[in-house]
């Protein structure tokens, strides 16, 4: 008999009456059509409205910043590697600079050629003859190799001065204090820089106002090649520099003595004759050299002793007059003058 489904009280085949009945389902069956399911079902998962496409427009330049030297301006900036989309850019971006009066439009400024680009960093110069004495504004942007551009990076008001002169006749000479640098030219403000050694680049050592400068920071020993710049103050904590002066660079070598064992005393023990005197304070003192005359005879260095001002004589003999002197020696050999005479004596 064939299956049965009922609907009310009716009865249906669902084969025809005398009909062959077909083979029962397998499990196995099943299980397939269960998984086409799953595949299918998975491959027509829901993703989503599709994403505008990218406008690809560079990001702005960054750390924008000009200076005066002597009668040019320097204009140096970084481009970008990612669009305003936060996207890496395809191709570099290059550069347009322009320049004109502070608070003029952007189209009103005059466009710069001939600046350098290495690794994304971009340098300009701008001769100061047409600027002098007047504000100058000073505009960036990227251009993408799509001719897209950035918006603009400014720097609105460069206070442009009258080129300052070099300072000139620079010396320097060595000193127990450190290197000591003189120059000539008009009194001003100066910029010193130091390079040691083999240092590809200058360091700024100090400002002054003063045509002088002692290095208290050099060592003995080392190799300092020096330079230095006039600086003018201008408006809006603004200044221009002057071009640098010629470098020197020096090998200061120790040639200075401490200074002379000051308070030197001498008392009389019952077997030995104690000397006391007032501590050097060079940092590169090394020692002191005591010596000794015995009844008015020369004076023969008796010993050395390390940086402790004292000493005890205990090679002495009643009845015999001694007199002292005391120099001080550094590391590298040099001595001071000799101290003032003390007497003692056992009796």
């Amino acid at each position: 008999m064939a299956d049965p489904t009922r609907s009310g009280n009716r009865t249906f085949s669902l084969f025809p009456r005398n009909s062959a009945r077909p083979a029962p389902l397998t499990s196995d069956f099943w299980l397939l059509a269960s998984a086409f399911s799953l595949l299918f079902t998975a491959g027509c998962a829901y993703i989503g409205s599709p994403l505008p496409p990218l406008i690809n427009i560079p990001a702005r330049p960054t750390d924008l910043a000009a200076v005066q030297r002597a009668a040019r301006i320097i204009v140096q900036f970084n481009l970008p590697a990612l669009t305003t989309e936060n996207m890496p850019m395809k191709e570099p971006a290059t550069a347009e600079l322009r320049v004109g009066p502070a608070g003029a439009g952007f189209d009103d400024l005059q466009p710069v050629t001939g600046g350098a680009v290495t690794q994304n960093h971009a340098t300009y110069e701008i001769p100061t003859a047409s600027w002098a004495g007047r504000d100058l504004q000073i505009a960036a942007r990227s251009v993408g190799a799509n001719g897209k551009k950035s918006v603009w990076t400014t720097i609105p008001s460069l206070p442009v001065a009258p080129a300052p002169p070099p300072p000139t006749g620079i010396k320097l000479e060595s000193t127990a204090e450190g290197v000591h640098l003189t120059w000539d030219g008009a009194p001003g403000e100066f910029r010193v820089f130091r390079k040691t050694g083999d240092d590809q680049s200058f360091t700024r050592l100090a400002d002054t106002n003063q045509q002088s400068y002692t290095d208290r920071t050099s060592e003995f020993g080392r190799q300092y090649t020096y330079r230095v710049q006039r600086i003018l103050k201008l408006a809006e904590n603004k200044e221009a520099e002057s071009d640098p002066s010629p470098e020197l660079f020096i090998a200061p070598a120790d040639t200075f003595p401490p200074a002379t064992p000051a308070g030197l005393r001498a008392t009389a023990a019952p077997t030995s004759i104690e000397l006391s005197w007032d501590r050097n304070t060079e940092p590169d003192l090394a020692g002191y050299r005591i010596y000794r005359s015995t009844n008015n005879g020369p004076f023969e260095k008796l010993t050395e002793v390390a940086q402790i001002p004292a000493y005890s004589d205990h090679a002495v003999e009643h009845g015999k007059q001694y007199r002292y002197q005391l120099t001080a020696f550094d590391q590298s050999g040099n001595e001071s003058p000799h101290s003032a005479v003390v007497e003692a004596s056992i009796q």
